[in-house]
């Protein structure tokens, strides 16, 4: 699920969040970090949860309907389509879904139950909705598809939703847009065969991932004495102060990368936090850290500082 640039991203706040607070707690920070990147995994679980929760809405209401004392044809023999959904019947019976609930104890659609009924209401009332139940017939990769359109169309972009989470963690508006493309992911998927047993993704891709934020961040904090004067070293005519400092915790943990991580191209590295800077920082600062990381890189490369293996590596 995690990209390397999107905990690339996650480093770089919390290396920004210690010059900031200027307490030196490693262990804390360190911790810190863990928990953010895990929180973006619960903001994966609580969306599907919320499919989950909107499904048993739509059918509690349907049962209520038959008990109405003067229940039509319709309230006694409803529409089942939705309810009865494959992949929304998947999620509801997910057994990994249901334990990562119960053993954080995620009750967000208990305690905030009325954007279940909003998002249930703006379902209800969109052309996907009408057009999906009012089919002659369906088929799993249109149940499918039906699916994939109401979370992209109309749960994710929900204004009133994004608001309810940027509530509750503020970091999850970075998180969401990640987060949301890998769920469309997960449900392109799903296949009729898969039961309770269906397996989640997991939050990184591999052991060498989880190992990387680890890395970057430990040494990219207990080097960031020497990569500062690196910096300043190569920038004389500029007052240290002048430089914004998440510019300055872009440009220490690239040079970090050139020296302690051999198996990522320079290319990459460089590729990679122009494209951060450009989106976290102010408009110019791709500019100039472009400028910062060719001359760190070609002077490196001269002094045999770069090591690195493997090909396409400058």
């Amino acid at each position: 699920m995690l990209t390397r640039r999107h905990i690339r991203v996650k480093v770089m706040q919390s290396l920004y969040a210690i010059e900031q607070t200027q307490k030196d707690d490693f262990a804390k920070e360190e911790k810190f970090l863990l928990y953010s990147l895990n929180q973006m995994y619960e903001l994966f679980i609580i969306q599907l949860q919320l499919l989950v929760e909107i499904r048993k809405h739509a059918e509690n209401i349907q049962n209520l309907e038959k008990k109405k004392h003067l229940a039509t044809e319709a309230d006694i023999n409803p529409n089942r389509r939705f309810v009865d959904n494959p992949i929304l019947q998947i999620l509801s019976i997910n057994k990994e879904l249901k334990q990562y609930i119960e053993r954080k104890k995620l009750n967000y659609w208990d305690l905030d139950d009325e954007y279940v009924r909003i998002l249930w209401r703006e379902i209800k009332e969109s052309s996907y909705y009408k057009e999906y139940m009012e089919a002659p017939e369906t088929s799993f990769k249109k149940d499918q598809q039906f699916i994939i359109d109401i979370f992209r169309n109309i749960v994710a972009p929900n204004e009133k939703l994004y608001d309810y989470l940027e509530d509750k963690r503020l970091t999850w508006i970075d998180d969401l847009p990640l987060v949301n493309t890998n769920i469309i992911k997960f449900f392109k998927k799903i296949k009729p065969k898969h039961t309770e047993e269906l397996k989640l993704p997991s939050l990184y891709k591999d052991m060498e991932d989880e190992s990387f934020a680890r890395l970057i961040f430990k040494k990219t904090t207990l080097n960031g004495v020497e990569y500062a004067k690196e910096i300043e070293g190569r920038t004389p005519n500029w007052d240290k102060d002048r430089i914004a400092e998440l510019d300055k915790a872009v440009i220490k943990m690239a040079i970090c990368e050139f020296t302690q991580f051999p198996s990522i191209p320079v290319k990459v590295t460089i590729n990679e936090y122009l494209e951060i800077a450009k989106e976290y920082s102010t408009p110019k600062s791709s500019i100039f850290i472009n400028g910062i990381l060719d001359k760190i890189s070609k002077e490196y490369e001269m002094d045999g500082k770069l090591n690195k293996i493997g090909r396409g590596l400058m």
